[in-house]
């Protein structure tokens, strides 16, 4: 499992190294992350039911706390909602996630997998209501998928 954990957080971070892929509400920070399935690792596709396909897009999001002396963070569980809409701003779909709690709660993500087409340009609208507020962090971002 600790594979896995690796190997998720791996693709986390070297997309991120790409763009700046988190927003900043507050104390939290929602990182977030959109790429085709076909670059996952074969084992953890199986392991998360996802098919690898460069027409499948995949959604990778998750949720920090920092911590009140400014050094560190911890992973944090909450209802999550995420929309697609195309540029003009017409509402392609609601994206069901999944929650996925790894290393005794160490890591909470939420993943997603949903169909692409060959340059779907995506705009994300993220809305996070932690477990232990009622207030809602709300983030977007955007995302082109080349499937060909």
């Amino acid at each position: 499992m600790k594979k896995i954990i690796i190997i998720l957080a791996s693709l986390l971070f070297s997309i991120s190294a790409w763009a700046e892929n988190s927003t900043r509400v507050g104390d939290y920070v929602i990182h977030h992350n959109a790429t085709t399935t076909d670059m996952l690792d074969r084992k953890v596709a199986r392991a998360y039911d996802i098919q690898r396909s460069k027409s499948r897009g995949l959604i990778n999001i998750a949720v920090r706390k920092l911590a009140e002396d400014g050094v560190g963070s911890q992973a944090v569980a909450g209802q999550i909602k995420l929309i697609a809409r195309s540029l003009t701003g017409h509402i392609q779909r609601d994206i069901p996630m999944r929650e996925v709690r790894e290393d005794g709660g160490k890591a909470i993500y939420y993943i997603a997998d949903f169909p692409v087409a060959d340059r779907d340009h995506l705009l994300f609208d993220v809305e996070f209501v932690p477990t232990e507020t009622f207030y809602p962090l709300n983030a977007w971002f955007e995302q082109k998928f080349y499937t060909r």
